[in-house]
């Protein structure tokens, strides 16, 4: 074989895998995880299925709405009714459950005082949980967080807004949580808004995806519908770099927008709901709630699947049995529909098409 056979032998040899189209990156995105026990395999009957589905994820990504204890933590700063706190090897029902990216924002991270946000980011570090949202000073707080895969790298911004207990924002001296905060009109606070956006365009410089994440409890009236002021913020959110705006709060699944062929997943609902108010205290759609599946080729979301979960309201030993209530299975199909049901009826308002049958949203 002469030269010019063997150059053009060698890069027909080449030609595949320089050519070859990169993977394409399947984000699941989990409602609140408000978890206080880690379940062993026997006490969780839906984890089987579940997992299974998680494990086909590249990045599995949820809120952690409790408190993990440690040698910092300080005085409760609530009842015990609506406490949140555990131990660090509650960690290990999330590790279970494949997720591998945490949110720390949210009205609950506050509840052991300043000293549980260190203990709760410390555990999460150590269990190798990146996670964001609250931290050690507000520039910790607002700092992205990431997630490696195989197919990419997803980046995240967390803040909370509305019951944020006093002391329990960060300062640049004081631990806290990443506040965005609103002002007498009721819209976002400037400064807080900027800090969050700035935030979100150094991750997209990281990461191929950007989360931008917000817990929210200054609901509507009727908590199912979207406050206007933060459909305007999600979508700065996505100018901003972010490839999905997610967010918890209300205890169910709020409607879905598209925005620039990003989803605004303003209310993902309950993935994990351990709550110690007694049975019938919250609406049977609390106990219901979604998967999201995002697959995204590039920055660029191509496809949103939802898939619906149902959460036992009460333990398998009874009603006092705490420890293995509020537990995610795969839905049945008849609950399946009903769920995607309300949901398409809570999208159509922002012209977003869902399929209540398989839960694929049409861009």
């Amino acid at each position: 074989m002469d030269r010019r056979g063997f150059l053009a032998a060698g890069a027909a040899a080449l030609a595949p895998a320089a050519w070859a189209k990169p993977p394409s990156l399947r984000l699941s995105l989990l409602g609140q995880a408000l978890i206080e026990h880690a379940p062993a395999a026997h006490e969780w009957p839906g984890r089987t299925g579940v997992v299974a589905h998680l494990a086909r994820s590249h990045v599995v990504f949820t809120n952690l709405e409790t408190v993990i204890q440690g040698p910092n933590a300080g005085a409760p700063t609530r009842d015990l009714l609506t406490l949140h706190a555990a131990g660090p090897q509650m960690l290990e029902a999330l590790k279970t459950a494949r997720v591998n990216l945490v949110a720390t924002a949210n009205n609950h991270a506050f509840d052991l005082g300043a000293g549980g946000i260190l203990d709760t980011v410390s555990a999460l570090r150590a269990a190798g949980l990146p996670s964001t949202g609250s931290g050690e000073t507000l520039a910790h707080a607002a700092a992205p967080a990431y997630a490696g895969s195989s197919a990419g790298t997803v980046g995240l911004v967390a803040f909370a807004t509305g019951k944020v207990r006093p002391g329990g924002a960060a300062t640049p001296e004081r631990p806290g949580v990443n506040e965005l905060r609103r002002d007498a009109s009721g819209q976002p606070v400037a400064e807080d808004v900027e800090r969050i956006l700035n935030a979100i365009q150094s991750a997209r410089r990281q990461a191929q995806v950007v989360i931008a994440y917000q817990h929210n409890h200054d609901w509507e009236p009727d908590m199912a519908n979207v406050p206007q002021w933060q459909r305007a913020l999600a979508r700065r959110c996505i100018d901003a770099g972010a490839a999905v705006f997610a967010g918890h709060g209300a205890p169910l699944v709020q409607g879905i927008e598209i925005y620039q062929g990003a989803p605004l997943l303003y209310g993902l609902g309950n993935f994990f709901f351990q709550t110690e108010k007694p049975v019938g205290a919250y609406p049977l759609e609390s106990w219901q709630g979604v998967i999201a599946d995002c697959t995204f080729d590039g920055r660029r979301c191509r496809t949103v699947r939802l898939v619906p979960i149902t959460l036992n309201e009460v333990g398998l030993n009874g009603p006092d049995d705490m420890a293995t209530r509020g537990l995610p299975a795969l839905a049945s199909p008849i609950d399946a529909a009903s769920i995607l049901d309300r949901v398409a009826r809570r999208s159509q308002g922002f012209g977003v098409q869902l399929d209540n049958r398989t839960g694929v949203i049409r861009f």
